[in-house]
C-alpha cells in the first residue's frame, strides 16, 4: 500500500511552483498528478485499506481524544516538547491573554482536563500527524478567492465555528488560533470555542500568521497548506518567510486537504445552480466587445492568454449571472481568453439553452470546470505565455502550467519553438541533462507566466451609462422596499408589538422580495439592537436574537440583488429618547458622511486621501471606527468590489475615476452599548469647477441610495448651514423619486414625514 510521504520543494525547484505531498515514494510523471481543480468529493475519500490516515480518522470519529500514534510520533512529540518551553496563549486554569490594546486581561477557564476536546480539532490534528505536518493553515478562501464561498469550501468556518466572512485559522499540535479584523472582534469572541485563541489582526503587538509561526514554532517545522486556495503571491511570500526561520512549506495534493478528511461525509456537495444571461438592457456592452478589449490588452502585453479566476470577473466578462454563492450572483467557473479563442469552464449542467446560444454567438466555448488546468498545461507546453494576477490565481494552477512548460523545455533547447514540435525531433542532443534542467527551472518563470493585475477589474469597476442607469433603478426600487420596512417597524414598536432581530431581518428580505426584479439579498442582513449593533458584521440567530423595543437603538445594514443592479444601505434608528451621547455620536457620524458626499477632488486621487473627510468629526472628540469608509460595488454583481476603496490603509494605489461606485459608511460603535452607521452608495462624476489646475479634471460624488436618514438622532446645534441644506436636499430627492412609486398610503405618509425639511434658526446675542 502507498504511504503519504511528505516531500517539500527545495529553493532551486520551480520558484513559483506549489509544493506537494506525493502519494508514492518516487515522483510520478506529470500526467499522474491529480487535478488541482478537482471538485469536493460527495462521499468520504477512499483510503487504502489499513492506511495510517484511514485508521486515525476512524479512531477520531469514535473518540474525542487524539489517537495514540499522534502523540507518540517522534516529530509531534519533539514539537510538543519544544512548544512547552515557550510562552503560550492557551492554558488550562487562569491565564493572562494579551488583548488587542496590549493590556492584560485575566481570562478564567476551566482546567484543560475539565474541558471536552473539540472533535473537529482532534480529527484535523490526527490527519495532520498522518501527513507529517506540524501546523496547517486554513484560510477563508475557495479556489477563486471569493469573499463569500460555497458551503463546500467553508473549511475555516466549519472548523472554528466563527461565521464571519474574513479570517484565517492556524492549527498546531497544541494551539488553535483564529485571526480576523476589527469588524469581527466581538463576533469572534462570542463564537469561538474554549480551545481557540482570537488573534486581533491589525492591532499593536499581534503577529500575523506567518510571523507567529516563525517566532513561535521550532526550526524544522513543516507547515501545511492547500495550494488551490492560496494565491501565487501569498504562497510565494509564505514559503520565503518560513525558509528564513528554517521552516518548510508543504502543500497537500489535490483532493488531499486534511480539513476535508476531518469533515468527511458531512461536507456539502458542489453547487449546481444554473446560469442566466445578464441582459443587454443592463450590461451596456456585449461579450464580443469585451473580448475585443481583452485581446487588445493581450497584444499590448505580448501574452497569448489571460487566465480569469475571480468569479465576478468571469460573470462580468461573459455577461452571465449564477447562484453558486450566497448573496453574489456568480457561478463556480474559470475563463481563459486567447488571441482568437475564449473558453468558459463551468459544469455543463449549469448551461441552459439560452445561455448556450448567448455564449455561442459570442464565440465562447463551454468546457468542464476541471478542464481549465489541463488547457493551461497544454498552452504552456506548446510555448504559449499566460497572464495571471498573482493575487487572484491559485499557486496550484500556476504550478501546473510551469510544470508543463518545464517538461516541454527538457525536450529541446529553443524556448521560442512550440513544445509540441520538439518531441518529434529525431536528432535532439540530450547529452547535457544538467543544462536542460537549468533551462527548465529558469525559463518558465520568464516565458510562460506574466504576472500582473488583470485588465478586467478596472474595466468592471468603471460602470458604463447603461450599468449606472440600472444601478439607480435598483436603488429606487430599494427605496420603496426600505420605506415600507421602516414604516412597518416604527408603527410596530409604537404599538407595543414584540419583534426580535432575526424576525426583523426576515421582514427586510420580504419587503425587498416584493419589488420587481429582486433575486436575493446582497449580503446577510445586519439587524443589531443595542449592544449587537456594536458588532460591526453581526448576524442574528434565532437563539440569540435581541428584542427591539421602545427604548432601542437599532442598526440595520442590508442590501439587495436586482436584475438591474446591487444595493447596500445602513440606517440607525432610535425608537424612544436617545441619550445626549448617542445624539452627539450620531451627529458626528452624519457630519462625516456629509463631508465625504460633498468633497471635490482631483481625478486619480486615491481613496486613502479621502478617508479622513469621513472621520474628522469623530477624531475631534477622540472617537473612530475599525473599518474602511467605502468599498466598491458591482453592477448586479458582488456587493464588495475592487480595486477602488476609501480606507485608512494606504496600500491601495487605485486612483478614483468617473463611473466607479463606492459606499460612504462612517460609523461609531460603543462596545456593549450600541452601534451607529450611516451608509449610502454613490458614484463618481466629473465636477463643474471654475478652474482646472494642471488641466486635470476634478471629480465629485452623486448619490444612488434614496432612503430617509432619521432626524430624531441628530443634534442640530452641531450642524452647519451647509450640512442642514445637504440633508434637506437629500430628503427632497428621496421624496421626489421614491414617493411616486409607493402605492401604500400609510407608507407614503411615513415617507412624507421622514423627508420633511428641517429649519434651524440661529439666534445671535450681542
Amino acid at each position: 500500500s502507498r504511504s503519504a510521504s511528505p516531500v517539500s520543494c527545495a529553493p532551486g525547484m520551480l520558484r513559483t511552483s506549489a509544493c506537494r505531498l506525493l502519494q508514492s515514494s518516487t515522483p510520478p510523471r506529470l500526467s499522474q498528478w491529480p487535478s488541482a481543480t478537482r471538485r469536493p468529493a460527495h462521499q468520504p475519500q477512499q483510503q487504502p485499506r489499513g492506511s495510517q490516515l484511514a485508521r486515525s480518522l476512524a479512531a477520531l470519529r469514535v473518540s474525542s481524544s487524539p489517537p495514540a500514534h499522534a502523540r507518540s510520533d517522534s516529530r509531534s512529540s519533539s514539537f510538543a516538547d519544544a512548544a512547552s518551553s515557550r510562552p503560550r496563549r492557551i492554558y488550562g486554569g487562569a491565564m493572562t491573554v494579551r488583548s488587542s490594546a496590549m493590556s492584560d486581561a485575566e481570562v478564567k477557564t476551566a482546567p484543560r482536563s475539565a474541558v471536552a476536546a473539540d472533535p473537529k480539532l482532534a480529527a484535523l490534528r490526527g490527519a495532520m500527524a498522518a501527513s507529517g505536518v506540524d501546523a496547517f493553515l486554513v484560510p477563508s478562501q475557495d479556489p477563486h478567492f471569493s469573499e463569500y464561498v460555497p458551503t463546500c469550501f467553508e473549511r475555516r468556518m466549519w472548523l472554528s465555528g466563527f461565521t464571519g466572512s474574513a479570517g484565517t485559522a492556524l492549527v498546531t499540535a497544541d494551539a488553535a488560533l483564529l485571526w480576523t479584523d476589527g469588524r469581527y472582534f466581538l463576533q469572534a469572541e462570542q463564537e469561538l470555542g474554549p480551545e481557540w485563541t482570537l488573534m486581533r489582526g491589525g492591532q499593536p503587538g499581534v503577529l500575523e500568521p506567518k510571523s507567529w509561526i516563525t517566532e513561535t514554532m521550532p526550526a524544522g517545522s513543516k507547515v501545511g497548506v492547500d495550494a488551490s486556495v492560496h494565491s501565487l503571491s501569498e504562497t510565494r511570500a509564505l514559503r520565503a518567510h518560513l525558509a528564513r526561520a528554517d521552516c518548510t512549506l508543504v502543500c497537500c495534493p489535490a483532493g488531499g486537504n486534511p480539513v476535508d478528511a476531518a469533515w468527511g461525509a458531512s461536507r456539502p456537495a458542489f453547487p449546481d445552480v444554473t446560469l442566466r444571461v445578464h441582459a443587454a438592457e443592463f450590461n451596456g456592452k456585449s461579450v464580443a466587445e469585451k473580448l475585443v478589449d481583452i485581446r487588445a490588452e493581450l497584444a499590448a502585453n505580448h501574452v497569448d492568454y489571460l487566465v480569469v479566476s475571480p468569479l465576478d470577473e468571469v460573470a462580468w466578462l461573459f455577461n452571465v449571472r449564477g447562484g453558486d454563492l450566497a448573496y453574489n450572483p456568480v457561478s463556480l467557473a474559470f475563463g481563459l481568453v486567447g488571441r482568437d479563442t475564449a473558453a468558459l469552464y463551468v459544469d455543463a449542467g449549469k448551461i441552459t439553452p439560452e445561455v448556450a446560444a448567448h455564449l455561442r454567438d459570442a464565440g465562447v466555448e463551454v468546457k468542464p470546470y476541471e478542464a481549465c488546468e489541463a488547457d493551461m498545461r497544454g498552452a504552456a507546453a506548446n510555448g504559449a505565455r499566460l497572464w495571471v494576477d498573482p493575487d487572484k490565481v491559485s499557486a496550484s494552477l500556476v504550478a501546473a502550467a510551469e510544470e508543463a512548460a518545464a517538461a516541454g523545455l527538457l525536450v529541446g533547447s529553443d524556448p521560442a519553438e512550440p513544445r509540441a514540435g520538439k518531441a518529434a525531433k529525431k536528432n535532439e542532443d540530450t547529452s547535457a541533462p544538467e543544462a536542460a534542467a537549468a533551462a527548465a527551472a529558469a525559463a518558465p518563470a520568464a516565458k510562460t507566466i506574466k504576472e500582473g493585475v488583470s485588465p478586467i477589474p478596472m474595466a468592471k469597476a468603471i460602470k458604463n451609462p447603461t450599468e449606472l442607469a440600472g444601478m439607480l433603478e435598483a436603488h429606487l426600487r430599494d427605496g420603496v422596499a426600505m420605506a415600507s420596512f421602516w414604516c412597518w417597524l416604527d408603527r410596530a414598536v409604537a404599538a407595543g408589538e414584540v419583534h426580535d432581530e432575526y424576525a426583523i431581518g426576515e421582514k427586510v428580505s420580504a419587503f425587498r422580495a416584493a419589488q420587481a426584479g429582486f433575486n436575493e439579498e446582497s449580503f446577510a442582513t445586519i439587524a443589531g439592537e443595542g449592544p449587537h449593533g456594536a458588532i460591526i458584521h453581526y448576524r442574528a440567530s434565532k437563539a440569540g436574537a435581541r428584542t427591539v423595543h421602545a427604548d432601542s437603538m437599532f442598526l440595520c445594514d442590508s442590501g439587495g440583488q436586482y436584475d438591474c443592479g446591487t444595493t447596500d444601505v445602513t440606517r440607525t434608528h432610535h425608537f424612544g429618547t436617545p441619550t445626549a451621547f448617542q445624539r452627539e455620536a450620531y451627529t458626528r457620524v452624519l457630519r462625516g458622511h456629509i463631508a465625504l458626499s460633498l468633497v471635490v477632488f482631483p481625478a486619480e486621487t486615491t481613496g486613502f486621501v479621502l478617508d479622513a473627510f469621513a472621520r474628522q468629526y469623530l477624531w475631534e472628540a477622540g472617537l473612530d471606527y475599525r473599518h474602511g469608509t467605502g468599498h466598491g460595488v458591482g453592477a448586479a454583481l458582488n456587493v464588495h468590489e475592487g480595486p477602488q476603496s476609501i480606507s485608512p490603509r494606504f496600500g491601495n494605489p487605485t486612483g478614483l475615476r468617473p463611473g466607479m461606485v463606492l459606499s460612504n459608511e462612517p460609523g461609531y460603535y460603543k462596545d456593549g452599548g450600541f452601534g451607529i452607521r450611516i451608509e449610502n452608495l454613490q458614484f463618481i462624476v466629473e465636477a463643474d469647477t471654475p478652474y482646472r489646475f494642471g488641466d486635470k479634471p476634478f471629480l465629485k460624488f452623486e448619490v444612488l441610495t434614496h432612503i430617509p436618514i432619521q432626524k430624531k438622532l441628530i443634534d442640530f446645534t452641531m450642524l452647519t448651514a451647509v450640512e442642514v441644506r445637504w440633508l434637506n436636499e437629500y430628503h427632497q430627492a428621496v421624496w421626489d423619486k421614491v414617493s411616486p412609486r409607493v402605492q401604500d398610503d400609510e407608507v407614503k405618509a411615513w415617507l412624507k414625514e421622514a423627508t420633511k425639511p428641517v429649519e434651524v434658526r440661529t439666534v445671535v446675542v450681542v
